[in-house]
């Protein structure tokens, strides 16, 4: 079984991520779990213990899953310490062209607190962000319009409560596709579980 590697999202344990690891283990993946900390540590440490994680899993090959911050902490990973052994890469609702959402909540009192050192640096970054191509990236998108997102300010239409449609696509991804989810109902939502493992397994998402 080739192993997966999963990264969880901005303020979020990892445990929210069981279905769709048990769905991956059903599909005939390994998946493991890395946690990090989401607000204390910037983006560098964590891409470093994300590294450290995927260099303690055995196997020639390991494919990788991130949600939302998750997924710009795999690519800040790969951007530091290079694809050996990285298999392919899906990433779901990650904001890779910036985060309206982070704006809006830094105009908030105690908003650079809330928001966190990753989050920030992720932002900064955003503009010279471009997909090399290395590994088969596939992004999935949620347009149904419900979530924390809104309760700090407007975004821009579609979007899955938290991000927009428009941040999820990164120059040079080979796939990207949109689904009618929210950016936490993806998680538990089979339909995406099912272009996951369907990009993990052929490189492509499914479409009919």
């Amino acid at each position: 079984m080739i192993p997966v590697v999963l990264a969880h999202g901005l303020y979020m344990p990892g445990s929210e991520l069981a279905l769709l690891r048990r769905r991956l283990t059903h599909a005939g993946f390994a998946p493991r779990q890395f946690r990090y900390r989401t607000l204390v540590h910037d983006l560098d440490r964590s891409a470093e213990r994300l590294a450290e994680r995927v260099a303690a899993v055995p196997g020639e090959t390991v494919h990788l899953v991130g949600h939302s911050m998750g997924g710009v902490v795999i690519y800040k990973m790969l951007e530091r310490h290079g694809a050996a052994r990285i298999g392919r890469i899906v990433c779901l609702g990650t904001p890779f062209t910036g985060s309206v959402s982070a704006v809006n909540l830094l105009r908030l009192p105690g908003g650079k607190h809330l928001l966190g050192k990753a989050m920030a640096q992720a932002n900064a970054e955003a503009p010279a962000r471009r997909w090399d191509g290395r590994r088969e990236l596939g992004i999935i998108a949620g347009n149904h319009p419900h979530g924390l997102g809104r309760l700090v300010g407007p975004l821009p239409e579609p979007h899955d409560g938290t991000v927009t449609v428009a941040e999820t696509q990164l120059p040079g991804a080979t796939d990207h596709i949109v689904l009618e989810v929210t950016h936490l109902s993806m998680l538990w939502s089979r339909a995406v579980a099912e272009q996951v493992i369907a990009f993990l397994q052929n490189g492509r998402f499914e479409r009919h």
